[in-house]
């Protein structure tokens, strides 16, 4: 099962990325995506496993960027892949059976092409500009999500990113989004991990109640 919110890390350099995945596991997090770029692979690959280190001990998920040798290596729960990354179906072939695979669209073609390679569930986005990235794809907001969730009757999670903030969420929920992807809004301040669970009824209280009913 996928959870309802994500990190999606963010730092001016590596460490930064470090301190901040680790605030945000301390906050309560459930999965982080590790978003480092415009770094040799070696390096990559010792930040990977530091996240990795710190994830475990929070029993957090980790998923890694593009890089799914570099997942496999560390043992990441799985790898996200952008437009420029590899094909789900080669990465399948070399990740474990139980990692999971992640891709990004922002269109209805988009997402039917990435469910016919199998992912395990897909980034749909931009919900709006931001700043942290390149705008490289239309922003999609409230109408874009609704007709292509509406279109796709997919079980496959579909989770909502770009400048997602606290009072979007609710909104987001009722276009049939599965969870969101939050970069910006948890780095200003951990503590909204807390208000962003409330608000998704994903915190671990809102599952133990649900269970033991």
């Amino acid at each position: 099962m996928i959870p309802k919110l994500h990190y999606i890390s963010q730092g001016s350099s590596p460490k930064q990325h470090l301190v901040n995945i680790q605030n945000a596991c301390n906050s309560g997090i459930e999965l982080v995506q590790l978003d480092i770029t415009q770094r040799s692979e070696k390096e990559i690959l010792k930040i990977a496993q530091e996240a990795r280190e710190i994830t475990s001990h929070f029993q957090t998920r980790l998923i890694i960027n593009n890089h799914y040798k570099l997942a496999k290596d560390v043992k990441a729960d799985g790898v996200y892949l952008d437009k420029t990354g590899s094909c789900p179906t080669i990465a399948r072939k070399h990740l474990y059976t139980w990692q999971l695979i992640s891709g990004v669209a922002n269109t209805l073609q988009d997402c039917e092409t990435l469910l016919t390679k199998e992912v395990d569930y897909i980034h749909l986005e931009p919900f709006r500009a931001t700043t942290t990235k390149d705008q490289a794809f239309p922003v999609l907001g409230l109408n874009g999500y609704t007709t292509i969730i509406e279109t796709l009757q997919t079980k496959t999670p579909i989770i909502g990113f770009g400048g997602i903030t606290t009072e979007d969420v609710t909104a987001i929920l009722e276009t049939g989004i599965s969870g969101i992807a939050v970069s910006e809004e948890i780095t200003r301040d951990f503590n909204t991990i807390r208000t962003f669970h409330q608000l998704l009824k994903a915190s671990s209280t809102e599952e133990q109640r649900h269970t033991f009913k």
